[in-house]
């Protein structure tokens, strides 16, 4: 699978949505030269979530950047009919797509339409929707984001029962499919997260509500690295 020639052991995801768009370019130079690779991009459409948050066009003022210094943008479709913005996000310049399983009747059509394009694929489940129902729209996935706050505002605090879905997803899942948590991760908890199962690490305002986003990347990444693996993952890069 893709993510296999990106992911190098536990990875801290920085959410691009968390940026300061006044001086992004910087932000993420920064976050790039301190070792970031993987970029959290958040897609909102204001209907399958209240907030309308970025899109395609932001993904191509920042893709060669990304791109050129050897780093995906990893992309979380927040949005209703996720298959009718698959193309844009590819010719954009996405790398994968992530895409909720309460906004569609048929996952396994949106996976093969996404993997037609070249893109990586994940499925996300919110805070309601039951770990077994997730897992069981996963075939054929690279990873599953487990929501561990209502998707939209960056900021909320990651909520008290999200460390159990984690490790009822890991175990129900099959090895080589990575758990993905966004939402309330910092690094006074990064540590449980990654502990709990997790090994790519969604970190919007971690990372770039400091006054140093590479730093602040890699104390994070520092955290998360303290403990033993509990997935076993393909050393690689783009």
């Amino acid at each position: 699978m893709i993510w296999a020639e990106w992911i190098r052991g536990v990875e801290v995801e920085p959410s691009i949505y968390a940026g300061d768009f006044s001086r992004l370019g910087a932000q993420l130079d920064a976050v790039l030269e301190a070792g970031g690779r993987i970029f959290h991009y958040d897609v909102g459409d204001g209907h399958f979530i209240d907030e309308i948050t970025i899109g395609p066009i932001v993904i191509e003022s920042i893709a060669d950047l990304i791109h050129n210094r050897g780093g995906v943008l990893d992309c979380h479709l927040m949005v209703s009919e996720p298959s009718r913005h698959l193309a844009q996000i590819k010719k954009a310049g996405g790398d994968s797509v992530t895409f909720h399983v309460e906004a569609t009747y048929n996952t396994a059509e949106v996976i093969a339409q996404a993997r037609s394009l070249g893109l990586g694929v994940g499925v996300a489940l919110n805070p309601e929707t039951p770990v077994p129902d997730a897992v069981a729209h996963a075939e054929g996935v690279d990873l599953v984001l487990c929501m561990s706050i209502h998707p939209g505002l960056s900021g909320q605090e990651l909520m008290p029962d999200a460390l159990g879905r984690v490790a009822e997803l890991r175990r129900l899942l099959p090895e080589d499919v990575s758990v993905q948590v966004d939402g309330g991760v910092h690094l006074a908890n990064i540590a449980s997260v990654r502990e709990a199962g997790a090994n790519l690490l969604v970190s919007g305002s971690g990372v770039f509500w400091g006054d140093d986003p590479g730093a602040a990347y890699r104390e994070l990444s520092d955290a998360a690295s303290d403990r033993p693996a509990n997935l076993t993952t393909t050393q690689g890069a783009r």
